[in-house]
């Protein structure tokens, strides 16, 4: 009579299979920390950018009041210059923090999938 082969996979309380849970403990440890990291790097990157639209901003200002001197009559073609410069500034950041916010998500079911 032939000898019984070995199961093909490790069954429960074995120390193969506790080798294979802790592994997976482990990867779950660094999936977690990476995307602790990833996160910090983020917001690092958002707080980054809105400083530099900002910086951006008050430099665009600076021009356009070399440019357009404040004249005490009539004020609103200035206000409109930098209404939309600080729309525009806005809607870079927003864009930022959503296009930062969509690879954080991606990543994050990259490393638990």
């Amino acid at each position: 009579m032939p000898a019984k082969s070995q199961p093909r996979f490790a069954s429960k309380g074995t120390p193969a299979r506790k080798a294979q849970t802790r592994a997976k403990r482990t990867d779950a440890d660094g999936a977690v920390e990476l995307t602790a990291e990833l996160s910090e790097d983020v917001l690092q990157e958002l707080e980054d950018g809105a400083r530099s639209a900002l910086d951006a901003v008050r430099s665009f200002l600076a021009t356009v009041d070399e440019a357009l001197p404040p004249q005490g009559g009539d004020p609103s073609r200035r206000e409109q210059i930098t209404d939309s410069a600080l729309e525009m500034a806005q809607r870079l950041v927003h864009t930022q923090a959503e296009f930062l916010r969509k690879v954080v998500d991606s990543a994050g079911k990259s490393l638990s999938g």
